[in-house]
């Protein structure tokens, strides 16, 4: 496993709809070690801290080889990396692999796998559709979110090495599962809120979702 490419990017104003709207999902590949600290990368910013980064989204890693199904999903869109907004692109790490609560050394930084990304409208202004959260959602393609354990550089070509498993074995694509398909998953969706490995925000959308499905009566309590 290894880093293919580091991204960083600063917010930016572009139009949307009309509207003058503040994002930092326009990243750009950069050369050279980058120091990754505990809420991001050095020269790379959020817009909306509220919705993005923090202690738990200071590093979004997104594995390259779910650029070939895109490139088939939209054909006729060039992708090329850091298309997603992601910090590190990388190759061999993947959403079935990595476990919430999982530490990984990158360089001279450890990371620890913190939750999947859940997508806003702003991956949908990055690729000019408005369909594209969604289709992000259903494809279980979500990447994965790092808080930062140790700080330290990093740059691309970086091996991307397993330090510890966490014993709960709630890996990314799980969370994605109970998050995106909670009905045909429940015994996986209360197992994931019963552990409560997740952060806050997230932990509190499944509890949500869970209540929602035994209200309308689709689950029992």
């Amino acid at each position: 496993m290894k880093v293919i490419s580091l991204n960083v990017g600063r917010p930016r104003l572009v139009l949307d709809r009309g509207r003058q709207v503040s994002t930092g999902i326009f990243k750009s590949p950069v050369a050279g070690p980058v120091m990754m600290r505990q809420t991001n990368l050095d020269g790379d910013r959020q817009a909306d801290l509220n919705a993005h980064g923090g202690i738990n989204k200071a590093v979004y890693a997104y594995p390259s080889e779910h650029y070939e199904f895109w490139r088939g999903e939209l054909q006729g869109t060039e992708l090329t990396w850091a298309q997603f907004g992601e910090n590190l692109t990388t190759e061999g790490l993947f959403e079935s692999d990595a476990c919430i609560g999982d530490q990984f050394r990158i360089g001279g930084a450890v990371l620890k796998v913190a939750q999947p990304r859940i997508p806003c409208y702003k991956l949908g202004i990055r690729f000019g559709r408005d369909d594209m959260p969604k289709r992000f959602l259903a494809s279980g393609r979500s990447g994965i979110y790092f808080s930062v354990v140790e700080e330290g550089l990093i740059e691309a070509g970086d091996a991307i090495e397993l330090m510890e498993r966490d014993a709960r074995a709630i890996a990314v694509a799980d969370v994605n599962r109970a998050y995106v398909h909670g009905r045909e998953n429940i015994d996986l969706l209360r197992r994931i809120i019963e552990v409560d490995i997740l952060p806050p925000g997230l932990q509190r959308d499944l509890v949500e979702r869970l209540a929602s499905l035994q209200v309308a009566g689709e689950v029992k309590a």
